[in-house]
């Protein structure tokens, strides 16, 4: 894409690496702006004016200003999506079953346990410490993740057997529960490794690394 406009804003967390790795399965040019969370950078005039959520991942395209990790990674799939790369879900009822994936992933995975447990953990200073909340967030994710792990045995992706944004986010997921901790089964590991071979995620991870 020569005419590229699309710029990133992030780096450098699990939730940020999930449009840019996006991108990169794409194909896609485009500008990476690295700021980082809790760095003051999200504070700034400028960019609260872009987002005055202050929050990271953001996008622009053009014209189209769009923040949250899902609808940014959803967006680019969409718009630029192809079946030599991730291709847009082909009906009304395969993009109904990756919902049904992308809600659980980061409702029950992402924001209601990992990120507890990041609370309690490495932001103990901001939210307090608590063993007892990092123990029941572990317990629950791997309760959760049984449901994955289930399905992850019948097929090599979680949607129609292809790889597509829910594996993004799975996948993310997946590493950050190592980070934190938690063991996963054999099922997962053997996904999660295929995942982080492919191209398009190492890529991605050394876009995430970089610095302002």
């Amino acid at each position: 894409m020569s005419d590229s406009q699309i710029t990133l804003w992030g780096a450098g967390t699990s939730r940020t690496i999930r449009p840019i790795w996006t991108a990169e399965e794409l194909g896609l040019r485009y500008k990476l702006k690295p700021i980082g969370p809790r760095t003051g950078e999200t504070q700034t005039e400028s960019y609260t004016l872009l987002n005055p959520k202050q929050k990271i991942p953001f996008l622009e395209d053009g014209s189209l200003q769009l923040s949250e990790s899902v609808a940014i990674s959803r967006y680019l799939v969409n718009r630029y999506g192809t079946t030599a790369t991730i291709a847009p879900p082909a009906s009304i009822e395969e993009q109904a079953k990756e919902d049904e994936w992308l809600s659980f992933i980061y409702g029950e995975l992402d924001e209601t346990s990992l990120y507890i447990i990041r609370r309690h953990d490495a932001l103990a200073a901001i939210y307090g410490e608590s063993a007892t909340a990092i123990a029941a967030a572990k317990q629950y994710f791997q309760k959760q993740m049984a449901v994955a792990d289930l399905h992850l045995r019948e097929t090599q992706y979680l949607v129609n057997n292809k790889f597509g944004v829910a594996d993004v986010f799975l996948t993310t997921c997946l590493v950050w529960a190592g980070s934190s901790g938690i063991d996963l089964s054999e099922t997962l590991n053997s996904y999660l490794q295929r995942m982080l071979s492919r191209e398009g995620y190492q890529a991605a991870r050394a876009q995430n690394t970089q610095q302002t």
